[in-house]
């Protein structure tokens, strides 16, 4: 089971998580301000974790610090790239070391919508997200606990974490000053949102791509759909008949979860290859292919999975709207650096 390969000082860290902090006293309590593009809906914002610029200021230190790291040798940006929409090129990224572990590292943009964090959902909440890479072997490979010691340590991380919370470094201000940075990631002006706002058009091809896309004859948007072009529901979609990896399986451990796993956003989609929890498809023709050829007929299929009969032509015109989701913006964003 799951909860066996968990350390002791992850299950000490997430008991200390779970524990309502008394009320933090900052230094800096300015508000962050959100820039959220035309049609998103503002996210819900903890209580315990208002959005302040001195909490986002240090979440992105951290983000980017290899001190989170038991060798101090990769940070949280080694694997989630800002010019890869937070993302990563390569099918799973190696942590210390260079272990591999078993997951393709998904996008960080817009994840201040989602209400459970990971491929998953076995995490329940952003803010407490960070402790997974931070504890995993394959990844940061560190006790929580003495990183929060290590940044103790530091006099420009201590004055940090006063301005931000008014107390020390420890597991609940770590991951919710990283949760407050990775907030902050909203993506949303790509060139299919300023043709909908009446700006520039689509291409033909890809506007033949657009009414494919939320044609019932794909039923690509029923599983892709609203602002952040995903419903956010767990699915399995015939990638395997057999599933190494079981998805949401490993948090439930019912059956009828095997081989599910988070239907990702299609946001900026282009440059997040390799696609699927492992990394195993290439690139986007690679997916419109698999999903064309109407998967492996695993059990647990989601029924509009299905063989659909797209031309070598209509596949192009799917890959060319897909690619205008792309928001150029966002990936040389100079408040995300």
């Amino acid at each position: 089971m799951f909860i066996k390969k968990l350390g002791l000082s992850l299950l000490l860290a997430v008991a200390f998580l779970s524990c309502e902090p008394e009320a933090f006293s900052p230094e800096d309590t300015t508000p962050f301000a959100l820039k959220l593009p035309e049609g998103f809906p503002a996210p819900a914002i903890p209580e315990d974790n208002a959005l302040t610029e001195a909490r986002v200021a240090l979440g992105k230190r951290l983000f980017y610090d290899p001190v989170l790291s038991s060798d101090s040798s990769i940070s949280c940006q080694s694997c989630h790239r800002q010019e890869l929409a937070f993302a990563d090129d390569r099918p799973i990224s190696p942590g210390v070391q260079g272990r591999l572990g078993f997951r393709n590292s998904p996008t960080l943009a817009n994840v201040a919508y989602l209400s459970r964090i990971n491929k998953d959902g076995g995490v329940t909440k952003l803010d407490l997200q960070a402790i997974v890479p931070i504890e995993d072997h394959a990844e940061m490979d560190f006790s929580i606990l003495l990183a929060a010691e290590r940044l103790n340590a530091m006099p420009t991380y201590e004055a940090a974490f006063a301005k931000a919370y008014g107390e020390h470094a420890s597991p609940f201000t770590i991951t919710r000053a990283l949760g407050s940075f990775m907030r902050t990631m909203i993506s949303g002006h790509s060139r299919y949102d300023i043709a909908q706002q009446g700006g520039a058009p689509l291409s033909a091809a890809e506007a033949r791509g657009e009414m494919l896309f939320f044609s019932s004859r794909t039923q690509c948007s029923t599983c892709h759909s609203g602002f952040n072009f995903t419903q956010n529901q767990f699915l399995n979609n015939g990638l395997y008949l057999e599933y190494e990896d079981g998805g949401r399986h490993r948090v439930t451990l019912q059956e009828e979860d095997m081989g599910k796993f988070r239907v990702p956003t299609l946001r900026n989609i282009s440059v997040t290859a390799p696609y699927m929890h492992d990394g195993s498809l290439a690139d986007l023709r690679a997916v419109v292919q698999h999903y064309n050829q109407g998967g492996k007929g695993h059990a647990n299929q989601d029924p509009r999975v299905k063989p659909l009969g797209l031309s070598e032509q209509e596949q192009s015109d799917l890959i060319a709207f897909l690619q205008t989701l792309t928001d150029t913006a966002f990936l040389t964003d100079e408040q995300f650096r």
